[in-house]
């Protein structure tokens, strides 16, 4: 299985920047599709940004773009969300997640789908304040 950390998290003002990132354990980081999610209380999870396997394709929920950034450093084992431009709905747990089926897939996959991921991170708290 596949261990992901989530850190960065916190409190930040409105209009304000915040990078969280991803650390996942084993090598196996290196053959995973990831993506970021977040989730509001009272709210579905929904999906924020993915990246490909490579890190050749992104994706990026409407809400988000133009304003988030997905990466990966796959050296590292981590994969990173750049938020820039925060807005106090933006306030959720964001968990990190990894995609075992991508690595039988095209190195190109990429899916914004919750139920396609199967390994999630315990989430860290942003909160937006306005």
């Amino acid at each position: 299985q596949v261990q992901l950390v989530e850190s960065g998290g916190g409190l930040v003002q409105a209009g304000g920047s915040v990078r969280l990132s991803c650390a996942a354990s084993g090598r196996t980081f290196i053959n995973y599709a990831m993506g970021w999610f977040r989730q509001a209380p009272g709210k579905e999870r929904e999906f924020v940004a993915a990246i490909s396997r490579g890190g050749s394709r992104t994706y990026y929920a409407d809400s988000v773009k133009g304003r988030f950034t997905i990466s990966r450093e796959n050296a590292k084992n981590t994969v990173y969300l750049q938020m820039s431009s925060l807005k106090p709905e933006d306030t959720a747990v964001y968990y990190c997640a990894a995609d075992e089926d991508s690595a039988y897939y095209s190195a190109g996959y990429i899916t914004g789908a919750v139920g396609e991921y199967d390994y999630w991170g315990q989430g860290t708290q942003v909160t937006v304040s306005s």
